[in-house]
């Protein structure tokens, strides 16, 4: 019976062993089988490319790309009991203002987002605190209902976007132009809307986020070896511009004076190199914040120099007159009947300001004579006008480095015809330009006889500094070199004798032509006046062709007493900041000596 009860005992103890056992292997199974949220081995990192920069010629950033990050936290894995710590820390690393902080913690339970502008330095700073966070146990591990698994969610510092900045303000709008946001996938990234940012944006964008995948080691950072994967970050170029900024500042200071002192709505400046088309300043003095466009700046968000066509007047009496002497239709010394002021074109009347009985063919410019032009503009046919005008880049781009040009107009062969036609237009009516097409037709004048491509962008850069220098485009010969120096000759001497006379500078060679335009509204012209004044200043080796637009000056419609005077103020600051060098008169510089030495 004992043996009885102790096999009884065994069996029973072994059969216990057997289903504990058998149980041990069906919870293995369970555990292999059963999918388990276990840390992945591998990790991956990526980082966002930014827009390229616009840079001055002499170095400055005009336009630069700041990336933007977002602070967030889960309200519910917040210590109770270190909430204030969290609130006095993050109001340290971020500025933020403890009570702006504690009202957006208030405001809901679970995720808040406490700032969507944190810039990259600040974000830096602040990702350094999220781990110091940590250490101090701020946030609490929690269990998640569904998944049953423990974890932490503190504070997260992300990459939210880009801001577009521009250190310099309103310098050099509307040229540089504005941007506006696109939103993609929670990214904030910018595009150009007008100006350089929007003729460039294809090269200024960012061309290649970013990407590295592969195992982690046991902080989580990337494990670089064969079986990684990496894929480098390419920003996107920026543009080099042929603008220096002292120059340019300097301009756009003097062009507000003038805007009050003329009582003027609107002037521009256009100063570029004769030769190689080289841009050096483009100013107006309407300008605005790309940051902070208000409605009141709406007017001055185009390029006024390629966005504002006009009735350009007299300035075009130097191109009628190139093609003219360039047919060998006309010699400067013609005698023309000036008709003492007064002369009838069939049913139009033709006045001029100053009254002449005869008057030499180049006196025509130098004194700026309309019924001197309508009659000399008749020795052209109404094709040989037409082309000329065509050949001088009238009525099509001239640059390619701004975008939304208006090209102007000019009239048809068969119109030209027309012999009232054919003078209204030799003196700059019933045709339209705006200033870059003008002063690129000048400087045919001071470059034998080729027009140049005004050119704004010198080079694209890559984020390593290295620069592409963009070709320049090839020189139109227009008129014959010996046409464009009787030209430059008669230019010369409206400054010194004629409409010109308050451009005149000592020791720099100066040329140019004024004029006057009614403005038309509504169909009609009316007391309303554009003045402009277009020539070019050299000195012994710089030449620049320079070109002012004033838009309804109120204190004089004469360019004589608004165009001109801007011009010389520009003239003036090219020769106070080196640009160009006045050649001093022998007897001067012998008078001074002479008074230093007295002096000692």
């Amino acid at each position: 019976m004992a043996d009885h009860n102790r096999s009884k005992k065994i069996f029973f103890l072994y059969a216990l062993i057997s289903l504990s056992f058998l149980i041990f292997l069906a919870v293995m199974l369970a555990t292999v089988l059963k999918p388990r949220h276990i840390p992945s081995i591998y990790t991956k990192e990526s980082s966002r490319a930014q827009r390229g920069s616009i840079i001055s010629a002499d170095g400055f950033h005009l336009a630069t790309t700041k990336k933007l990050y977002k602070a967030v936290v889960d309200t519910r894995y917040i210590d109770p009991d270190k909430k204030n710590l969290f609130i006095e820390l993050f109001s340290i690393y971020s500025n933020i203002p403890t009570e702006t902080i504690k009202k957006k913690l208030a405001k809901r339970k679970g995720v808040v987002v406490l700032s969507y502008n944190i810039p990259e330095i600040q974000a830096h700073y602040l990702k350094k605190l999220t781990r110091e966070l940590r250490r101090f146990k701020v946030f609490l591990e929690l269990k998640n209902k569904k998944t049953g698994l423990r974890s932490i969610h503190g504070l997260s510092i992300i990459e939210s976007g880009e801001s577009r900045e521009y250190p310099y303000g309103k310098l050099l709008t509307p040229i540089i132009g504005y941007p506006h946001k696109v939103e993609d996938d929670g990214y904030t990234s910018i595009k150009g809307v007008k100006g350089l940012e929007r003729r460039f944006d294809d090269v200024l964008e960012a061309r290649q986020n970013g990407l590295s995948r592969g195992k982690r080691d046991v902080n989580s950072y990337i494990i670089l070896n064969k079986e990684s994967f990496t894929k480098a970050k390419i920003d996107g170029l920026s543009i080099k511009l042929t603008i220096p900024i002292a120059l340019q500042i300097k301009l756009e200071k003097m062009l507000d004076s003038m805007k009050k002192e003329i009582r003027a709505k609107y002037i521009m400046i256009a100063i570029m190199d004769s030769h190689k088309g080289d841009i050096y300043a483009l100013a107006s003095s309407n300008r605005f914040f790309p940051k902070k466009i208000k409605r009141s700046d709406y007017p001055s968000l185009n390029s006024w120099m390629i966005e504002y066509s006009f009735e350009p007047g007299s300035v075009i009496k130097p191109i009628t007159f190139s093609l003219l002497l360039d047919k060998g239709l006309v010699n400067p010394y013609d005698l023309v009947n000036g008709h003492n002021g007064r002369f009838k074109m069939g049913h139009k009347t033709i006045t001029d300001e100053h009254k002449f009985a005869w008057l030499s063919a180049e006196d025509v410019i130098v004194h700026s004579s309309n019924i001197g032009m309508a009659q000399l503009s008749q020795k052209l046919s109404g094709y040989e006008f037409y082309d000329g005008l065509k050949k001088f880049g009238f009525a099509q781009k001239s640059t390619p480095d701004l975008i939304y040009e208006k090209t102007g107009s000019i009239p048809t062969p068969k119109r030209l015809d027309n012999k009232i036609y054919k003078a209204t237009c030799s003196y700059g009516y019933g045709m339209r330009a705006n200033l870059m097409q003008i002063l690129r037709a000048y400087s045919a004048f001071n470059n034998n006889g080729r027009i140049v491509y005004p050119k704004i962008v010198s080079a694209f850069v890559d984020e390593f500094g290295k620069e592409q220098k963009t070709p320049y485009e090839e020189p139109i010969q227009v008129i014959k070199s010996s046409t464009a120096a009787i030209m430059k000759r008669i230019l010369i001497k409206t400054v010194n004798k004629g409409t010109g006379k308050k451009a005149i500078t000592p020791g720099i060679e100066v040329g140019g032509k004024t004029g006057t335009a009614h403005i038309v509204e509504k169909g009609k012209y009316v007391k309303k006046y554009n003045t402009a004044f277009v020539g070019f200043a050299n000195d012994a080796k710089h030449n620049y062709s320079i070109g002012v637009v004033v838009i309804q000056p109120k204190k004089s419609q004469f360019a004589s007493q608004t165009a001109v005077p801007v011009f010389k103020k520009a003239v003036d600051i090219l020769i106070e900041d080196g640009y160009l060098m006045p050649k001093l008169d022998p007897n001067v510089i012998q008078k001074a000596g002479r008074s230093n030495k007295h002096l000692h």
